[in-house]
């Protein structure tokens, strides 16, 4: 038993040995390989280890068109090649690569360290995404950066959806444009997103100005995202398919009421070199066509644009990026008088037939205020036909200037008309309150003068001016819309915009028509001043009723110079505003052609032409207009005679004439060219 115990325990005990001396050498190669790997061999496995990694790719998604009313492309995308960072990969990108790269491309030292920090300021997931850093690269630029690309580790150029906008400056300040986030805006957009759209990231664009600022959310699409297996550089490996995540989706079509022929029509024939026309539909407040001269190209703007392009666009005397159709206000001229007749027929001190007497002045107190011509006696149509100042003068004296106002603010001035594509300003609509607030030495009954024919304190956008002829022509007041619905890219509707109607204007059929026969006359009737609006050919028989207007800049001295004689920025503003046709209006027209000289013969030539086109398009074209429409043939207008109720005359001691003939013309008529140029 003893010797049986002994033997047994000494062979455990080389079992022991066995065991722990195969454990012992395990360890040891183990050992030895993890030496080798991690130290002899380290810097092979750790490129290894680096070379076959996933890389997250963003794939943009187009965004959403721009279309004219009739689907004509307005803003598309094209292929733009940018420049993008994968800060995981870009080894030595502070020290090198972005130097290098800022050499090739032509960077500033700004633009330089933006983008280093930015690398820099990239941590986690965000290392391995492909980050934005310049766009639009041109040709040669891209060819530099291609030769060297491979050895540029984490830089490459990919062509992406850039916006592309074909007409140029036509309807930019409309359409608007794009440029690059900022970093409050990544902070504050990212912070609230949509889960129905895309984070926005550093480099993206974002709208400006116009549709696309107000419709970013409908243009901007849904970004898709592709998974990739990547060498150590960030070059994709071919043998390694590319593994989709997300497929990108595309944004919204934004369709407007513009038609792209109208606003090419009215781009071609404005006459100056700053102002605007604006075209309106009176039956829903839609706009179809607005030009703001002068203009900027958005695809500059959205591009490469240098500091020296923006500081030239800045001190541009003419200011280019200004929407004059909104964003800039006027004195109206004589284009405000219909205010001031409706506000006398309202107040029942004149009727149709309630006479004034001119002389060429308004006596009030010691002073004599002007009329820009002799015009004898006039009533209701006639004064506004001729634009006798000494007739409006009167009606002021007669029931002042806050009586004015509140028809002048019912037909929307003074106050924004909620256009939602333009920053706007509300103008002025001065009353006795307004002057005591802000002039030195408070109201004075002068002012009711001015501002009865436009002068004086009064200003208005050209916009509101072109729905205060909408209201004029429909007795309805609308809210200006340019947008007429949304759709997705295969054409389902989203949103539709109806018409907004602000409110019904106080105004019996009575003083409708004598509104609509004094405007009809200022047109259509020998002597009027707004003769050179009349359309011809087939469309002759088409009446159009407006009113010129030549705004004052500066004080009148006792010589009135001749707009050639006079600088630039003193010269008068040149308004006309009409409606066609005059029965029932169809279509608004507006131009402001700034220190253009006469609205007669500097502004309603231009609409003239908008008015003429529009009905040729009409009479074609049943898509965007309707079923099949032909003119109507000529009709003849009568000018009814003033009777003898006078409401005062203008300078005392000139008794008034006899009151003259009825005055009868027919449309087309040859007459002699007008006179007044008011």
């Amino acid at each position: 038993m003893k010797l049986g115990r002994s033997t047994t325990g000494k062979d455990l005990r080389v079992r022991f040995f066995w065991v722990g001396g195969f454990f012992v050498f395990g360890i040891f190669v183990l050992a030895v390989n993890l030496y080798r790997l991690m130290v002899i061999r380290h810097d092979e496995f750790l490129a290894l280890s680096i070379d076959n990694q996933f890389k997250d790719v963003r794939v943009r998604a187009p965004r959403g068109q721009i279309r004219d009313r009739r689907g004509e492309v307005l803003v598309d995308i094209r292929p733009s090649f940018d420049v993008f960072i994968t800060p995981a990969f870009c080894l030595k990108c502070a020290t090198e690569v972005i130097p290098q790269l800022a050499d090739l491309i032509g960077w500033d030292e700004a633009q330089k360290t933006r983008v280093i920090g930015a690398v820099k300021a990239a941590h986690g997931p965000q290392r391995y995404q492909p980050m934005q850093v310049d766009t639009d690269l041109a040709r040669d630029a891209i060819d530099r950066v291609n030769a060297v690309v491979h050895r540029l580790p984490g830089v490459e150029v990919d062509k992406v959806p850039h916006r592309n906008y074909p007409a140029g400056p036509a309807l930019a300040h409309v359409l608007g444009y794009m440029n690059e986030v900022t970093q409050d805006e990544l902070t504050r957009l990212n912070g609230a997103v949509d889960v129905q759209r895309s984070p926005y990231a550093l480099g993206d664009y974002i709208g400006r100005r116009g549709v696309e600022r107000s419709y970013e959310g409908m243009l901007r699409g849904k970004d898709g995202w592709n998974k990739q297996v990547v060498d150590a550089r960030g070059k994709p490996k071919e043998e390694f398919p590319v593994k989709e995540v997300a497929t990108p989706q595309p944004g919204n079509n934004v369709v407007l009421t513009i038609d792209a022929r109208l606003q090419a029509e009215a781009e071609r024939v404005f006459p100056g070199a700053a102002g605007t026309i604006i075209a309106v539909d009176p039956r829903t407040g839609y706009v179809l066509a607005a030009v703001s001269r002068p203009s900027f190209d958005p695809n500059m703007l959205t591009g490469r644009v240098s500091a020296k392009q923006l500081q030239e666009m800045a001190k541009d005397p003419l200011q280019p990026m200004v929407n004059r159709v909104a964003a800039q206000h006027y004195s109206p001229g004589s284009t405000f008088k219909p205010i001031t007749l409706i506000a006398g027929l309202r107040s029942g001190a004149y009727t149709e037939h309630t006479t004034a007497h001119c002389t060429g002045g308004f006596r009030l107190g010691a002073r004599v205020w002007r009329c820009h011509s002799v015009h004898g006696t006039v009533a209701a149509v006639t004064g506004l036909q001729k634009s006798c100042d000494t007739y409006f003068y009167s009606i002021a004296n007669a029931i002042g200037i806050d009586a004015v106002a509140a028809v002048g603010r019912e037909f929307g001035l003074g106050q924004p008309t909620n256009f939602s594509v333009a920053a706007e300003v509300p103008g002025v609509m001065p009353d006795v309150a307004y002057h005591d607030r802000v002039t030195p030495g408070g109201y004075q009954k002068g002012m009711a003068l001015n501002t009865a024919i436009g002068q004086g304190d009064v200003d208005v956008t050209p916009l509101q001016l072109a729905m205060m002829y909408a209201a004029l022509g429909t007795g309805n007041l609308y809210q200006p819309q340019v947008v007429d619905h949304v759709e997705t890219p295969d054409g389902r509707l989203i949103q539709k915009t109806e018409p907004k109607l602000v409110r019904k204007i106080d105004i019996s059929e009575d003083q409708h028509r004598i509104v609509i026969d004094a405007l009809s006359a200022v047109v259509n009737i020998g002597g009027g001043t707004g003769g050179r609006a009349r359309l011809k050919g087939p469309m002759s028989g088409i009446l159009v009723a407006g009113k010129t207007g030549t705004a004052q800049v500066t004080r009148i001295g006792d010589v009135r110079l001749k707009k050639e004689q006079m600088d630039y920025f003193e010269r008068d503003h040149a308004w006309f505003a009409a409606f066609a046709p005059a029965e029932a209006p169809e279509i608004v027209v507006v131009v402001l052609n700034e220190h253009g000289g006469h609205g007669g013969s500097d502004a309603a030539p231009a609409a003239s032409a908008v008015f003429q086109k529009f009905f040729e398009l009409k009479a074609g074209d049943s898509v965007a207009f309707g079923p099949g429409w032909s003119p109507p043939p000529p009709i003849k207008v009568a000018a009814p005679p003033p009777k003898a109720v006078d409401a005062g005359t203008a300078l005392a001691g000139s008794p008034p004439p006899p009151a003259p003939a009825p005055a009868t013309a027919e449309v087309p008529v040859a007459t002699p060219p007008d006179t007044e140029v008011r």
